[in-house]
């Protein structure tokens, strides 16, 4: 039996997780030379592939002079945090991964606060070293003060620092001394990390941390084996939480990682990380466990959801056209299908079946959600997001507030802290880095957030960096400015025409283009001034039979706003919809003719 270490790696988005895991995965033998390794081969969705960025948490190992360490790569971006909690449940040690130039960020702290709270010994590695403007000394620092402020003990401040280019493929104890491979941080990983433990002789106990879904073997299980021995066609319970009933199941399969893969075993033991098929009953938190001795495990509690959007039916003119699941009952079964596994996502199915309550950790939660209903096939309509409310004791509202981290060059400061002013963000902090940018850290209510992401990257030039994390519920900052531009309504069905656009150009930038169809109510652009102003962008140039003297006008169009997921629900208005299909995004009024919009103004 080799020995093993299970290991999370932890970091906030694009400081280099998922590279370092492919040069671990090369340097420990796993790939042949004759194989070929994709780059960041552990971001396996498309979603990720796009965005760059890890969301659901992925499993690998690798065998390093007969030691067998259990990789788990882990979603940096704290709106994925129900991933990152049960991930933590499974291992014994984590690697804490920091940029050489930005050192700990937001998402970091939210990570590292799990990690230690958890009584987790961290190994600190120092990426991108070889990075211009890096300052490892700087980025040490500034990580003891973290670990300082989150309740480390004295043992988990002396952590141990390895320094690496995970782009080049080397560790070193030394940054200033590059060496030629990762074998410093292997060797830091099988002494530092405890050996994966468990009363082998124990009756067998496991908790299920993730679910993965065959088209051969049905539902797979995955956790860690906390005690006890498995083997093939053992019958075994399945149990959800102390109050949850006792259901009989028997194991067909169990596989354990090796490299990317997972390999066939005939049994497994206490510290293993193991794949069960057979287990139809599972879900995230179940306990399985031994018919001679049930005992059951609470089930996991993650954070508590922020924000909510209304989830509808579509029902806009254009309903169905390009979406293959477009019913309530469709939309219902694929939202109870990811409860299963997104245990961070919570939904109310209401009195009015049409309408279903999705609540998220954050924004970007619930665009990756809609992203990939809109990529099998779904089709449905989606409110402006709303934060959640809770009550303290003595019934006062509480809203969330957000840690919110930005580095910016200083030229955009002044513009950056009065739009964040508006928005009732207060500075916590301000470092400059003596080279012309600097960072600014903010406790700021959620509220203030939704929509600020377009307005920053226009203030900063694309050039500002931007996270946040949950903080804590506190007192309600009353009401928010609403969005500064209304909206370009159209009142006509029919197809966009050309003259008419540049026509309307003078009133606002568009949405849409030439050619595109349009219906009553449909939102077709900003309007420069405050007010919506209802427009018609179908109305043909008329024609008469007396020939101009001069020539025809030159039509000249401004290319239209692409709308993006992100950027249409920035947007929409509480009197808005977004419109989501596979390949259409449209903004509309709940109340498409205009006479009612009107009648509703005045009611309220």
């Amino acid at each position: 039996m080799n020995s093993i270490r299970n290991l999370a790696i932890i970091a906030h988005v694009d400081h280099g997780k998922t590279t370092l895991v492919d040069q671990l995965l090369k340097q420990s033998g796993t790939f042949s030379d004759h194989e070929s390794i994709s780059e960041r081969v552990m971001d396996s969705n498309d979603l990720e592939k796009e965005r760059g960025i890890t969301i659901v948490s992925k499993n690998c190992a690798v065998n390093y002079n007969g030691v067998h360490i259990n990789i788990v790569d882990t979603p940096g971006h704290a709106d994925f945090g129900g991933e990152v909690e049960r991930v933590l449940s499974m291992v014994d040690g984590v690697l804490l991964l920091v940029d050489a130039v930005e050192g700990p960020m937001p998402q970091t702290r939210f990570v590292t606060r799990k990690a230690l709270e958890l009584g987790l010994l961290p190994i600190v590695v120092v990426n991108k070293v070889d990075r211009p403007g890096s300052r490892p000394d700087w980025v040490i620092n500034e990580t003891f003060d973290l670990f300082d402020k989150l309740g480390a003990s004295d043992e988990q401040l002396d952590f141990t620092v390895v320094y690496a280019s995970a782009l080049k493929g080397y560790s070193t104890l030394d940054h200033e001394n590059p060496s030629t491979d990762m074998s410093t941080l292997f060797e830091k990983i099988i002494s530092q990390v405890p050996e994966g433990s468990g009363d082998v002789n124990a009756t067998f106990q496991m908790q299920v941390t993730s679910l993965d879904y065959s088209s051969y073997v049905g539902k797979i299980a995955v956790g860690r084996i906390k005690r006890g021995k498995i083997s093939q066609k053992q019958e075994i319970i399945v149990i959800d939480g102390l109050e949850g009933n006792p259901k009989k199941t028997r194991i067909t399969q169990i596989q354990k990682f090796e490299g990317l893969k997972k390999k066939d075993v005939s049994s497994a033991e206490a510290g293993d990380i193991v794949l069960l098929s057979g287990i139809e009953e599972a879900n995230i938190g179940s306990t399985l466990c031994d018919p001679l001795n049930i005992a059951p495990l609470e089930m996991l509690q993650v954070d508590k959801p922020t924000l909510c959007m209304n989830f509808l039916v579509n029902t806009s003119p254009l309903a169905g056209r390009d979406g293959k699941f477009v019913t309530s009952r469709q939309i219902r079964e694929r939202l109870e299908k990811e409860l299963k596994s997104n245990v961070a996502l919570k939904v109310s199915f209401g009195q009015d079946s049409d309408i279903f309550e999705v609540y998220g950790r954050g924004e970007l939660h619930l665009t990756i959600l809609l992203e990939n209903l809109r990529r099998e096939g779904y089709e449905l309509a989606v409110s402006r997001p709303r934060v959640v409310y809770q009550k303290d004791k003595n019934g006062e509202l509480l809203e969330p507030y957000e840690s919110l981290s930005i580095d910016i060059e200083e030229e955009h400061q002044g513009a950056v802290m009065e739009a964040l002013g508006v928005r009732k963000a207060e500075l916590v902090d301000m470092i400059s880095d003596g080279n012309g940018r600097v960072r600014l850290e903010y406790l700021v209510p959620a509220r203030g957030l939704l929509g600020f992401q377009s307005d920053f990257l226009s203030m900063t030039r694309g050039t500002g960096l931007l996270s946040h994390v949950f903080d804590h519920y506190g007192e309600t900052k009353g009401s928010f400015a609403g969005r500064k531009n209304g909206a370009l309504v159209s009142q006509e069905d029919g197809k966009a025409v050309a003259f008419a656009l540049w026509k309307l150009q003078e009133r606002g930038r568009m949405f849409i283009e030439p050619g595109k169809e349009l219906y009553e109510g449909m939102v077709i652009g900003i309007h420069s001034r405050e007010n919506d102003l209802v427009v018609n962008p179908v109305k043909e140039k008329k024609l008469t039979n007396i020939r101009a003297s001069g020539k025809d006008e030159h039509i000249d169009l401004v290319n239209p706003i692409q709308l993006t997921l992100e950027k249409a629900i920035d947007f929409i208005g509480d009197d808005e919809l977004l419109e989501v299909t596979p390949n259409n995004l449209r903004i509309r009024k709940k109340q498409l003719k205009e006479n009612q919009r009107r009648r509703k103004d005045k009611a309220a």
